[in-house]
């Protein structure tokens, strides 16, 4: 008779061993090791104190009758009333559509030709070629607005060189420096002159960072340039995009001082009126404009900050980090 062999009992597994999480150093030790790397950031400490967060507790007298020959608490609380008084100002709220159509402007042509910008100097061989393009595009970053206009006004200006070929070639002259309607367009060509090789340099830095031999075994397959542009670089700057793209909407009111109020005598406030132009005016050139001018920054910098926070929720959303993760 066969013998049939019990079957073995099964074994306990053995138990499951907690990854402790390895032990932070105390706080002295770790100043102790790094003290150097703490003493370089005490200056950008400094400057962020004195020039940012000193300054904003003074955001208060956006709720009083500020005066400044007055103690800052001996002035009297008054509440919304500057806020109501901002949002009835019809300067105001042409200032502020103003800002708004400049902002888009902005998020629609400047931040595409960045990326179209870093995606062609991706494309080109030659090193010798793209260090000087680069050098050439993102010179003008440097350039102050004011250096900005003049070069705009020697080239587009009444006297300027447009101006003159076209007289040359038997036509009219055109200013175009000082016709409202095309202000738009203007400042559209002046921001991309100025600030697209910046972003260019941000995205060829991600650009760089993207491993060459994905592009290989795309093309292995059989992939053609266009596809992988859109399977492989497009998906790997992404991230990038959408942090600056996060950035710049929570800065989407801050469109800029100097440029509109350069050219402010030209065009004339009504194309060139902006939040930050509206500011200077109700401050600085207005008698007891304190509060109202405090006002208005206060709105820019709550606004901006919703702007941030929804759009990062929404870069979540979408698998994306954001400017910060979640906990």
């Amino acid at each position: 008779m066969a013998v049939t062999a019990e079957p073995a009992a099964p074994t306990a597994a053995p138990p499951k061993t907690r990854a402790t999480a390895p032990r932070r150093k105390p706080l002295r030790h770790r100043l102790r090791l790094d003290w150097p790397l703490v003493v370089l950031t005490v200056p950008a400490l400094a400057q962020l104190a004195v020039f940012f967060y000193a300054p904003s507790a003074y955001s208060v007298i956006a709720f009083m009758d500020y005066s400044p020959y007055r103690s800052l608490w001996e002035n009297p609380i008054v509440g919304f009333t500057h806020f109501q008084i901002l949002f009835e100002d019809p300067y105001f709220v042409d200032a502020l559509l103003n800002t708004l159509q400049f902002a888009f402007a902005q998020l629609l042509f400047v931040f595409p030709t960045s990326i179209g910008l870093a995606l062609l100097m991706h494309s080109v061989i030659s090193t010798k070629l793209r260090s000087t393009f680069q050098s050439i595009v993102y010179l003008p970053y440097f350039f102050s607005w004011v250096l900005v206009v003049s070069v705009f006004t020697q080239v587009l200006g009444q006297d300027g060189l447009f101006s003159r070929w076209l007289v040359g070639m038997g036509g009219d002259r055109l200013d175009i420096m000082r016709d409202p309607d095309s202000f738009m367009f203007l400042a559209w060509l002046q921001w991309t002159w100025k600030d697209a090789g910046w972003g260019m340099i941000i995205f060829l830095a991600a650009l760089a960072s993207i491993n060459p031999a994905l592009y290989e075994a795309a093309a292995v397959d059989g992939a053609n340039r266009w596809k992988r542009l859109w399977h492989i670089t497009l998906p790997s700057i992404r991230p990038v995009i959408v942090l600056l793209l996060i950035l710049q909407l929570g800065s989407i009111l801050s469109v800029g001082f100097e440029q509109y109020q350069l050219q402010r005598a030209s065009v004339g406030w009504g194309a060139s009126e902006v939040l930050d132009t509206f500011v200077y005016y109700r401050t600085i050139l207005s008698a007891n404009g304190e509060s109202l001018g405090t006002a208005a920054g206060l709105f820019k910098g709550v606004i901006g900050l919703l702007l941030i926070l929804a759009a990062n929720n929404i870069a979540h959303r979408l698998g994306e980090q954001g400017i910060y993760q979640k906990s």
